[in-house]
């Protein structure tokens, strides 16, 4: 018996195995089977660095298999171009893309369009959607178009709302209704309307709601919704994104753009200073960045551009005064009709009047140091500078710069080197430039 039970035993061993198997890969398979949901929030103004987000959370749903994606949205609208390349992406994703409105959110205008081109619509209760009328793009800042081109926008917002609201079986006769004459509704009137899908206070009570729900794709296939006891991955904007995000906000953009046309100034009215100019061109680059991406008018550029060549302009040709006032008209004009598009885009008039004066301020006060001083040195004459001491600003070696009587001069030392605070002794003037010895 003993021999029988030696002889069975690898026997035993190999099917105990095969017992334990099932066991270990239900877990696993339980594991697997467990749905995720990735949570991705729109909160602002639709623009360019929205889309790269929302591209990057669609695309991780996917590479993830996720049972959803799921875009908290609360915006008054945005570009109508980012508008098209989120519907497009959400068309194109082989992940189903719910847009829910969270309590006391809103999807007006491009917001519009994205909630009816979801796979599922859902609003909070305290919630409204609507008001798609196209703002068009005119040289001022307002609709200032003709009646043709007028009506060719508005008609290609109404077919593309019309298209949309077909597409996923919604009242596509209301969505007309949204662009042409701005009608917005609440959560209950939309959900009436067949304008959307659900009417849930939260995002729990929506993933609750969804398990089950069967939508129907844009190529006429019925899908049912997987999601209970789904993980909830919420995707924040990386660190670029928001950044990006952040300087493309109009008020942001045009306070970059003014710090840079300032920093660049006081450069050139005080060479050396290089703080001023090595700010002004950061910020210069990122107002680039954030025109590139917003409906500008390039006339307000120009006139903020002029604004500070008049401030630069009563340096070099005193006009007593004529040259600074003349730029801040042109900076508060320029100012405001910077950006196109509408209300969206609008610069707060206490932030551009509040800017104009600061740097029209900063601006004649430089002016008047720089003035005086050169009317000082214009006084005392050339001759008085011999012999002065003098501190070193920028290497000499043997040329470079010192820093005399609170103005930077272009210097050449005579023999050996000097390096920054070090003190030399002005031997020699020629125009502007100063020849000096080491102390």
């Amino acid at each position: 018996m003993a021999r029988l039970i030696k002889a069975l035993m690898p026997f035993l061993l190999f099917m105990s195995f095969l017992l334990i198997i099932p066991l270990f890969s239900g877990g696993v398979i339980a594991l697997a089977d467990s749905p995720k949901i990735i949570v991705l929030e729109i909160n602002g103004v639709i623009n360019p660095p929205l889309q790269d987000y929302i591209a990057r959370g669609i695309e991780k749903a996917e590479i993830e298999q996720a049972a959803a994606v799921i875009i908290k949205m609360d915006t008054p609208g945005g570009l109508d171009s980012t508008m098209r390349e989120i519907i497009k992406t959400m068309n194109e994703s082989d992940v189903p893309v719910i847009v829910f409105i969270p309590s006391g959110g809103r999807a007006a205008s491009a917001g519009f369009f994205i909630t009816i081109a979801s796979d599922v619509a859902v609003m909070a209760p305290d919630t409204a959607i609507g008001a798609a009328s196209p703002i068009a793009l005119g040289s001022g800042g307002e609709a200032e178009v003709s009646d043709t081109l007028e009506s060719k926008i508005l008609n290609d917002a109404i077919a593309y709302a019309r298209a949309i609201a077909e597409a996923h079986g919604r009242n596509a006769d209301w969505a007309e209704s949204a662009v042409r004459n701005a009608a917005s509704v609440s959560a209950a009137e939309a959900l009436s309307l067949n304008v959307i899908d659900l009417v849930e206070p939260n995002l729990s009570s929506v993933i609750s709601s969804l398990n089950g729900f069967t939508y129907t794709e844009l190529n006429g296939t019925e899908t049912t919704l997987n999601t209970e006891g789904a993980e909830v991955i919420e995707l924040d904007m990386s660190f670029g994104e928001s950044f990006l995000y952040t300087i493309s906000n109009p008020e942001i953009a045009y306070i970059l753009l003014s710090l840079a046309m300032l920093g660049i100034m006081i450069e050139i009215l005080n060479p050396g200073a290089i703080f001023p100019g090595v700010t002004g061109a950061i910020c210069g680059l990122l107002a680039f960045y954030a025109l590139g991406v917003l409906p500008v008018n390039f006339a307000g550029v120009f006139l903020m551009v002029l604004a500070f060549a008049f401030f630069a302009a009563e340096f070099f040709t005193p006009s007593f005064g004529i040259f600074t006032a003349g730029g801040l008209v042109a900076l508060i004009v320029g100012s405001l009709i910077l950006f196109e598009g509408g209300p969206l885009f609008e610069v707060n008039i206490a932030l551009i009047i509040t800017i104009a004066l600061v740097v029209t301020t900063i601006a004649a006060f430089i002016i008047n140091r720089v003035i005086m001083a050169h009317r000082r040195q214009s006084a005392t004459g050339q001759e008085e500078l011999i012999g002065k001491l003098a501190s070193v600003k920028t290497a000499l070696n043997p040329k470079g710069t010192i820093f005399y009587e609170g103005e930077i001069w272009q210097a050449e030392i005579t023999e050996g080197s000097a390096q920054p605070e070090d003190e030399v002794i002005i031997i020699r003037v020629e125009g502007l430039k100063l020849f000096v010895t080491n102390k």
